[in-house]
């Protein structure tokens, strides 16, 4: 069973991968701002301050990497599409309001990835047998091959991009990792996401 993603933002919110997506250009003025921020701008001061600064910069571009790397790997399935295909997955099927609710999307947001996933084929709604009024989404059997495609090819670019990582290197990094979401995940959002695709935001 997979770990439940985020949205990378990517939040892919939960544990796993979504960031949260705003518009590139934003993104893109964010990273210049950070990597020489104004004085007064309440930043930290010292190793703490650079040290954070050094994190948010290799994290946003962390995230438009993923984004880029979901594109190669499955050009009907982007970051934000694989993340909410791998949450139906671990959950064994949601309703479309549960979604929005996980990832603080608006609905609207939520209905323009779901059609578009169904309209793909890879999800599909069902009712719920506990309830006929309500509709539960579902990846089809075409949706379980492409995510696990997907998820393979992804597990083998990380093996050969750490490939030269010490045991001890993984460990530590998997560990921090999984502390930050952890951290991230109990923060309020402080914003939706858009949902376009766009975007190099971390939260």
């Amino acid at each position: 069973m997979q770990p439940t993603p985020m949205l990378y933002s990517t939040t892919i919110h939960g544990k796993g991968e979504i960031v949260s997506e705003r518009d590139s250009s934003a993104a893109g003025s964010s990273a210049a701002a950070s990597a020489d921020p104004p004085e007064g701008d309440g930043a930290p001061a010292g190793p703490r301050g650079d040290a954070i600064e050094t994190i948010q910069r290799e994290m946003t571009a962390f995230a438009r990497r993923a984004r880029a790397t979901a594109a190669r790997m499955h050009p009907e399935l982007s970051l934000v599409s694989f993340t909410l295909l791998g949450h139906l997955e671990f959950q064994g099927g949601c309703r479309a309001t549960d979604l929005a609710a996980h990832y603080t999307l608006d609905k609207s947001t939520i209905s323009r990835q779901v059609g578009a996933l169904e309209k793909a084929g890879l999800v599909e709604r069902r009712r719920d047998p506990a309830d006929h009024r309500v509709h539960v989404l579902h990846l089809t059997e075409r949706g379980d091959e492409v995510l696990a495609q997907v998820g393979n090819a992804r597990r083998v670019a990380f093996r050969e991009r750490l490939a030269e990582w010490s045991e001890a290197d993984l460990s530590r990094f998997a560990e921090y990792l999984s502390r930050y979401n952890e951290t991230a995940a109990g923060e309020p959002a402080r914003g939706r996401a858009d949902g376009h695709g766009g975007g190099g935001g971390v939260e």
